[in-house]
């Protein structure tokens, strides 16, 4: 016990020896050598189980709704949707530099596009850093707990490893309705039955978590919702990588596969339409394609990344430029996509999980291409110094063309307190 609280002086914490193990199964509590409490373990341990009710209902109905005329304005809304659009305001209300430790923020490149994570340097004689990335998605708990709470850790483990992390391990943050309703303890179920399925197969332990239940009003519960937080570590906080364009010239790829997920999707919430698949998540491929680009990162392939998430390609390729303030030129055509996804709305909005855009040095692409060999990818465009966001569609007509200046102004000039 001595050295005990000899390591815990040397740690600056408090420690307090307050009993000792015995055999008699009672649990004896002292005060000022008064026994105040002198409980059987059995009872204390062993309390009656309560019973809960569940049951649960599948959401998704197809959704229904014709292509748009203007894909321009239909990117510009979303960039100004609450959403998406920049949270500077809150970011800069909050002191993000604290102990001067803060090694990639939240806000980066040339104008301080969104970052998908954090990291901090934690130890003055290490280069090692600790990155912090989340990821939440209550509009799919609308529909599918279950995808809901997957897609949550896809999310954050996938904005993770954009910056370069690795070695994930996951916080869970639960907001729910009264679990006493059988309806609400279902969807429970369902999303925590995810969260076992997901980590496991991401080899991603939950190392903490709070929760908050009983959320409710006379009008309803609050919608089912799950915070997910990862944190992971990079080996050189000097090498991580951020999501401003680096070089014109260099190539755009595309990772992961596209797919007809609408549901719960920015781009519904845009048109009004209720249902939609939401998007599914694949742990096991997803992890491979990961740990790959990793390497293609520790290679030095890699000079920007970001995933795709709210809003799909379009919102994330308008993220990357208005980060940097240059242009890309990308086409559709080249997007790896399933057979179903045959319109242009569809490819450029869906928010299909385990999906991220790189830029690859231009010089590094064989190299690039071979680490990545065996995973989904597609170069789909490149970096262009025109200072203009460009996307051809799957019949090669130009169907998005704004300036980055104009992107800038829209996603930045919507929130402000």
């Amino acid at each position: 016990m001595e050295r005990i609280l000899e390591i815990f002086d040397e740690e600056d914490v408090k420690g307090t020896h307050i009993g000792r193990l015995t055999e008699c199964h009672f649990v004896k509590v002292y005060y000022h050598g008064f026994l105040i409490a002198d409980l059987d373990l059995d009872f204390l341990f062993n309390p009656p189980k309560a019973v809960r009710y569940a049951e649960y209902s599948e959401n998704e109905v197809e959704e229904i709704f014709d292509a748009p005329h203007d894909i321009n304005d239909v990117l510009l809304r979303l960039l100004s949707s609450p959403n998406i659009a920049s949270k500077e305001a809150v970011i800069r209300t909050y002191d993000h530099e604290v102990k001067g430790i803060t090694a990639l923020k939240p806000l980066h490149g040339f104008r301080g596009g969104p970052n998908d994570a954090v990291v901090l340097k934690p130890i003055p004689s290490s280069w090692k850093g600790l990155v912090i990335a989340c990821g939440i998605k209550p509009s799919y708990g609308k529909i599918s707990p279950y995808w809901m709470a997957a897609s949550c850790i896809d999310e954050a483990i996938r904005n993770s490893v954009a910056v370069g992390g690795r070695r994930w391990a996951l916080l869970d943050n639960f907001t729910w309705g009264n679990p006493e309703r059988a309806d609400r303890m279902g969807a429970l179920l369902k999303a925590a039955e995810a969260c076992y399925d997901v980590a496991k197969d991401f080899e991603a332990p939950f190392i903490s978590g709070k929760d908050s239940l009983y959320n409710e009003s006379p009008l309803g519960p609050v919608t089912p919702t799950l915070l997910i937080t990862a944190i992971s570590i990079v080996p050189d906080v000097r090498k991580v990588i951020s999501v401003d364009l680096k070089q014109p010239g260099n190539s755009l790829y595309v990772l992961g596969v596209t797919k007809r997920e609408l549901g719960g999707s920015e781009y519904l919430r845009l048109l009004g339409v209720n249902g939609g698949k939401v998007p599914r998540v694949y742990a096991k491929d997803a992890k491979r394609l990961y740990d790959k680009l990793i390497a293609a990162i520790d290679a030095g392939c890699v000079v920007a990344c970001h995933d795709v998430s709210d809003g799909g390609l379009a919102v994330t390729l308008a993220e990357m430029c208005l980060a940097s303030g240059f242009g890309v030129r990308v086409n559709l055509s080249r997007v790896l996509r399933d057979d179903d996804v045959n319109r242009d709305d569809v490819v450029l909005f869906s928010e299909s999980n385990s999906r991220l855009i790189v830029e690859v040095k231009r010089d590094r692409i064989s190299d690039f291409e071979g680490i990545m060999r065996g995973c989904c990818f597609s170069q789909v465009g490149e970096v262009v110094d025109d200072g203009k966001l460009t996307v051809m569609g799957l019949k090669g007509d130009v169907i998005v063309k704004l300036d980055v200046d104009v992107l800038w102004d829209v996603w930045r000039s919507s929130l402000k307190l």
